[in-house]
């Protein structure tokens, strides 16, 4: 989104501006705040903690005061890269990645409490309801995703219709990637791909691969934070996943 020319602060009046802001500070880490188009006292305040984290294009701290002049707007949205769903080999993973983007700043409401309005629709989408329990959401997330772009291509979702991130490694029928192979080469981890990541005891993560390089794998996940959690509040993109961190490897479907 371009700058609209005018300071947004509180009491601004375009709710389409004051979304993009507010899903900018969400992703940034600087949330979780709801997404609800007003710049009430939570996003003064998130726009106050993402103004004491980052400097202007000069080097220079910008000012802490919560309104959004052109400078806090160009490092807010700066970071923006253009989405690289381009670059996936199949028009299901493009469309996948399509919709993972268009994702990212979705969090829970409240914080914490692995509910929210998308949240409960990831859940539901991979038959769970979500005022039944406390479920972790981060491979229910990756389910509804690939279940959306193949209903937009008239297709079957090829995935397994789980929330249990091991339990999709166990039972897929995708092409299974171990993190050493992938080590080996780089260029089997597609993007579109999925990530899973084993903890131990039954847990694990999930995501989508949106990129490679340099040994580091660009992502977009639910249920996580900008501190690569696997317990989080909200759809993130990440960028700072080793491919070594991996701890079981990759799926890939055609």
């Amino acid at each position: 989104m371009n700058y609209p020319n005018r300071v947004i602060e509180r009491g601004e009046s375009s709710k389409t501006v004051v979304k993009a802001v507010q899903n900018q500070l969400n992703m940034k880490g600087c949330g979780p705040i709801e997404v609800d188009g007003d710049f009430g006292n939570n996003t003064y305040r998130a726009v106050k903690l993402f103004q004491s984290r980052h400097l202007d294009s000069k080097g220079n701290p910008l000012v802490i005061d919560g309104k959004i002049g052109p400078i806090t707007w160009d490092i807010l949205f700066a970071a923006d890269r253009t989405p690289t769903a381009a670059s996936a080999p199949t028009m299901l993973l493009k469309k996948v990645l399509e919709i993972a983007n268009s994702q990212i700043g979705v969090v829970e409401q409240p914080a914490h409490s692995n509910r929210g309005p998308e949240v409960d629709l990831y859940l539901k989408a991979v038959g769970l309801n979500p005022k039944s329990g406390n479920y972790p959401w981060c491979a229910a997330f990756v389910y509804w995703c690939f279940e959306q772009a193949a209903k937009e291509l008239g297709k079957t979702n090829p995935l397994v219709k789980t929330a249990g991130v091991l339990d999709h490694w166990n039972r897929t029928k995708g092409i299974k990637i171990s993190t050493s192979v992938a080590l080996s080469d780089l260029s089997k981890i597609q993007p579109g791909s999925i990530f899973i990541m084993d903890f131990g005891k039954g847990q694990g993560h999930t995501g989508i691969v949106e990129s490679v390089g340099n040994g580091y794998i660009t992502t977009i996940e639910g249920n996580t934070n900008n501190d690569n959690s696997r317990e989080g509040y909200g759809v993130f993109r990440l960028s700072t996943r080793k491919v070594n961190s991996i701890k079981k490897g990759f799926i890939y479907y055609s």
